[in-house]
């Protein structure tokens, strides 16, 4: 006779178990429409009737036209050299399709047909298998291989990242230190790959559903999957409340803004623009001690606005990095051009002091503790 702490275990494991394959279910099919995307595009500039009309411009031409969360001519780009690098996925797509795919059987037996990716015997020993591939790595995974020329080098990389079940961060710093290549001269591979097993970062369902690729997909919202926990959340919500009523000329603009430098998604807290120094403010919050990163993050983002966003007759943008762990609180101010004297003059006049932002911490910190 089941007893409660059973019950308790039993919904447990039946909850992540589901979970799980959700967050699987989730990743193929927006691997595999992905796929499709690039797919449909190499096929019309290889044999669309009015392709010349499009030429080079073709993949902004379908951005202006589908207006789709995540279909963007970055993200298409991106699609077209996901198809060019992995044809083997076609193998993946009788399964998918007949698993609920929209797509009738004479229109797979056309792609399976037009792709005809055939791998000979050596690479395919040594190649990993397309359905392992893209049910063990997301596409957030998958975007990092891409510009590996070498195949030899990003094989290894999806043997490792599968093996170790590292999260993006993660294959993002092996590749950044060049494990591939640190394995080649090293004396002792072996003990190299069991170090780097040891420290390796493992992904986790919230890796999954945090992608930027999964909430467009899902058509979700960046702020209702950003959040590293409930704590920050309210902390930055009633931030946005506490500046907004201090009067100070704060103009809400944007709630965990997402922009793009290079090939990486990033996400900034609060934006506001401050109407009386004509300058945007920036604001990130940790609920942690202060990092040299954390300011180093901050300062790349008002690089980014005063090199993207800020118009001609403004100031330069104002980083505010505000930073907890409980038992104290931290402001760090951040101020993109320093040397321009009377622009900071004014930003101390007319930016909260750091002890009432300090004081909103704390008194926050206070109510929410039980």
């Amino acid at each position: 006779m089941a007893n409660f702490s059973a019950l308790v275990n039993s919904i447990h494991e039946t909850n992540s178990t589901l979970q799980q394959s959700a967050s699987k279910a989730i990743n193929r099919y927006l691997t595999i429409r992905n796929w499709l995307i690039g797919f449909h595009i190499v096929e019309f500039e290889q044999h669309g009737e009015d392709r010349a009309q499009y030429g080079l411009r073709l993949v902004d031409e379908l951005a202006e036209v589908l207006r789709i969360a995540g279909l963007g001519a970055r993200n298409l780009k991106l699609f077209r050299q996901f198809y060019l690098t992995y044809p083997q996925i076609v193998q993946t797509l009788s399964a998918q399709f007949k698993n609920g795919l929209p797509a009738k059987s004479k229109d797979l037996a056309e792609i399976i047909g037009k792709v005809g990716y055939v791998l000979d015997d050596a690479s395919a020993k040594r190649s990993v298998d397309p359905d392992v591939l893209i049910s063990k790595l997301s596409f957030s995974h998958l975007t990092l291989l891409l510009p590996l020329r070498e195949p030899e080098k990003r094989r290894f990389y999806e043997n490792q990242c599968i093996k170790g079940n590292w999260s993006v961060s993660e294959l993002k710093r092996q590749i950044n230190t060049l494990y591939y290549e640190r394995s080649g001269l090293s004396i002792d591979p072996v003990a190299l790959g069991r170090d780097v097993e040891q420290h390796a970062q493992r992904v986790g369902i919230a890796d999954i559903i945090k992608s930027p690729f999964t909430f467009e997909f899902l058509g979700l919202e960046a702020k209702d999957v950003v959040y590293e926990n409930d704590l920050e959340q309210a902390l930055v919500e009633n931030l946005e409340a506490f500046l907004i009523e201090l009067g100070h000329g704060f103009c809400f603009e944007a709630k965990q803004k997402r922009i793009i430098i290079g090939d990486d998604y990033f996400f900034v807290d609060l934006v506001f623009y401050h109407r009386i120094l004509k300058c945007h403010v920036l604001i990130e919050l940790k609920t942690n001690e202060v990092k040299h990163e954390h300011i180093g993050q901050l300062k790349t983002y008002i690089n980014y606005y005063k090199k993207e966003v800020m118009a001609r007759d403004d100031n330069p943008p104002v980083g505010l990095l505000l930073v907890t762990n409980q038992n104290r609180a931290l402001v760090e101010y951040a101020v993109a051009d320093s040397d321009m004297q009377l622009f900071v003059s004014k930003y101390v006049v007319q930016l909260p002091t750091k002890e009432q932002l300090q004081d909103f911490i704390q008194n926050e910190l206070a109510q929410m503790r039980p």
